[in-house]
């Protein structure tokens, strides 16, 4: 008995996929019988419509199915204007990938995402910079062999290519300082008036690790705390948004306010104490609301829920189930 799977276009333009067994070996005729032999690996055309909603790593798969495929995604630069690179193919690739990736736009690059890609270097950012001068979205958070001089030259060349630079990410870049981020401002809004304030909430760990877009032009700012830049939020707490000292205390990094992983709220000293089923801070007020372990009654922030896939009806932390086994 042969198992094969076909797929089929529906009406409503998506793909589904069933199986077929047959007792014979599978061949064109018999597999395809409405379709002559002669054009039997020929896609159909409305196949190549699916191509611009595929995500990078099934877009190169596609390019290895027929070379009807192959030869229509390379030649589309339409399909390469917007590139996002994401884990786990963001952990592999090197600099002579991402150079290779994005010459099949061939120069009209509108946005690059490559989120955690830790071997890409300055040269190669440079390169794509230089091929591609109307990029308008960057973001490069966790890319931690890319430096902050490298960044600066490359938004700096942007710049002199009378390029659009509209959102710049950088979460995660190593040593950046005050210096670099006061030339990266400046390049960003010339020739723009005064971006509007946009507050910044803590999202929980989500907000920190991939590309988000707020409205700002860049993601870091300067601590008023500990005057260092990276991420800086602002508290979602309404007492405190209606009190402008208390607001303004406040507002800081990661590290200087601890936050609620839940409400991104500021977390007072006395709920620091607070003992949960999780690894992340509540506050007082999500710690009640919270669903509880059946055992010890500690609460767990939705996203450990989430991630465990653990029922918030009622579960067992990993705590309790790891002493059950003991």
């Amino acid at each position: 008995m042969y198992k094969i799977r076909r797929y089929a276009l529906t009406t409503g333009g998506l793909i589904c996929c069933y199986t077929l067994s047959m007792e014979t070996p599978p061949t064109a005729e018999n597999v395809f019988p409405n379709i002559p032999a002669g054009d039997a690996a020929e896609p159909h055309r409305a196949l190549f419509f699916v191509l611009g909603y595929l995500r990078l790593p099934d877009r190169l798969a596609c390019r290895q199915v027929c070379r009807a495929f192959s030869d229509e995604i390379s030649a589309n630069e339409t399909l390469w204007r917007h590139i996002i690179v994401e884990p786990p193919l963001s952990t592999k690739i090197r600099d002579d990938f991402l150079l290779w990736i994005t010459s099949f736009a061939r120069g009209n690059l509108k946005s690059l995402a490559l989120l955690r890609c830790w071997r890409v270097t300055d040269a190669s950012l440079l390169h794509v910079v230089d091929q591609n001068p109307y990029i308008t979205k960057l973001c490069i958070p966790g890319c931690t062999a890319l430096t902050a001089d490298g960044v600066v030259r490359a938004v700096m060349r942007l710049a002199e290519h009378k390029g659009h630079l509209e959102c710049l990410r950088l979460n995660g870049l190593c040593n950046i300082k005050r210096e670099h981020l006061n030339v990266l401002k400046s390049l960003l809004c010339k020739n723009k008036q005064q971006e509007a304030f946009h507050a910044s909430f803590y999202s929980g760990w989500s907000s920190l690790a991939l590309d988000s877009d707020d409205g700002r032009p860049i993601d870091v700012d300067i601590c008023p705390k500990c005057k260092n830049v990276g991420m800086v939020f602002d508290c979602t707490r309404e007492e405190c948004r209606t009190m402008r000292n208390r607001w303004s205390q406040c507002r800081g990094c990661f590290f200087c306010i601890a936050r609620c992983e839940e409400c991104g709220g500021c977390v007072d000293e006395d709920e620091l104490g607070e003992d949960t089923a999780c690894p992340h801070v509540l506050c007082a007020g999500c710690w009640l609301q919270l669903p509880k372990c059946d055992t010890c009654n500690r609460p767990c922030c939705r996203q450990d829920l989430n991630a465990q896939a653990l029922s918030s009806a009622g579960f067992v932390c990993d705590q309790c189930r790891d002493s059950e086994l003991l």
